[in-house]
């Protein structure tokens, strides 16, 4: 599970949602991710205990070599953009791209991804670039991605939007051991019926 950090647009808030989610602390001072940070947050999902793993990788252009260690094996791929700064949203296909080039999924069009606008606390939404409208409707246009509005500092609609990508995920997981499980099992009734054993 990731989010990330428009290149040349950042602080778009990404660091500060995850510290909201997790710890329910909003600090003002900027601090740049070096590389690559994550922190765990365990919760309950229909009667089930999940603990969700977040990777907040950096998003400078020099740490992008390193996307490929972090993103493989994730489940979800959360995309944070600043909706008072349009040159934030307009990459937000160069993320997506980017994020399954590296990752590889074995299904890129169906892996999940969540899009979080951010900011939307600030000037009293008068500065704000990226309509709500602009930004559902390039999530639609992408296979209808999961799109929420978010203020870390305000800690509005924060824990709603993780609960949506823990729900993703771990569905996105079931999917996975689905299609391992039944690849294993099409393999076993194979060679049981000639009398021998899958080892």
């Amino acid at each position: 599970m990731f989010l990330r950090r428009e290149e040349l647009c950042l602080r778009v808030g990404k660091t500060s949602l995850m510290n909201q989610y997790v710890y329910n602390k909003f600090n003002q001072q900027y601090k740049a991710t070096i590389g690559a940070d994550f922190v765990t947050k365990e919760l309950q999902i229909d009667d089930k205990l999940v603990t969700l793993q977040i990777w907040d990788t950096a998003g400078q252009e020099r740490f992008q070599s390193l996307g490929s260690a972090f993103y493989r094996g994730a489940d979800c791929c959360v995309i944070v953009f600043d909706v008072n700064i349009l040159r934030s949203f307009e990459t937000l296909n160069n993320w997506r791209e980017e994020f399954l080039k590296q990752a590889d999924p074995s299904d890129p069009e169906s892996f999940p991804f969540i899009v979080i606008g951010n900011k939307i606390d600030i000037d009293g939404g008068n500065s704000r670039m990226v309509s709500e409208k602009k930004a559902r409707d390039w999530c639609a246009s992408k296979g209808n991605i999961p799109y929420f509005e978010t203020s870390a500092k305000e800690d509005y609609n924060v824990d709603e939007a993780f609960l949506c990508v823990a729900k993703t995920a771990l569905a996105s997981e079931h999917e996975q051991h689905d299609i391992y499980f039944r690849g294993i099992s099409e393999t076993t009734s194979d060679v049981e019926q000639r009398g021998g054993c899958a080892c």
